[in-house]
């Protein structure tokens, strides 16, 4: 009888974790459009931590994916990032340009 307890309580734990880590959430969307994402999520995103918390929200496939972000002054940037960030676009764009 032990045994199954034993077996019983560590199901339970795995179900718990799972609610908590994988669980949906249904959100209430305003007539404006907006959200309010749960304090629980935004503690564990870290987003409740960040001066300028914003998210990422893509489509696709008929679904919305969102990711937090954060926004970083242009000027808070090196100049070497910059620059690799231009090079980048910069090839990117030689095939179009042809």
């Amino acid at each position: 009888m032990e045994r199954k307890d034993q077996t019983r309580s560590t199901l339970d734990f795995c179900i718990a974790a799972l609610q908590y880590y994988c669980m949906a959430i249904a959100i209430p969307i305003s007539k404006r459009g907006t959200v309010t994402i749960p304090p629980e999520i935004r503690k564990r995103l870290g987003v409740d931590k960040l001066e300028n918390p914003m998210l990422l929200v893509e489509e696709r496939d008929g679904k919305l994916y969102m990711e937090p972000a954060a926004a970083i002054p242009v000027r808070d940037i090196p100049k070497a990032t910059l620059e690799s960030w231009i090079a980048a676009d910069e090839a990117e764009m030689k095939p179009i340009l042809k």
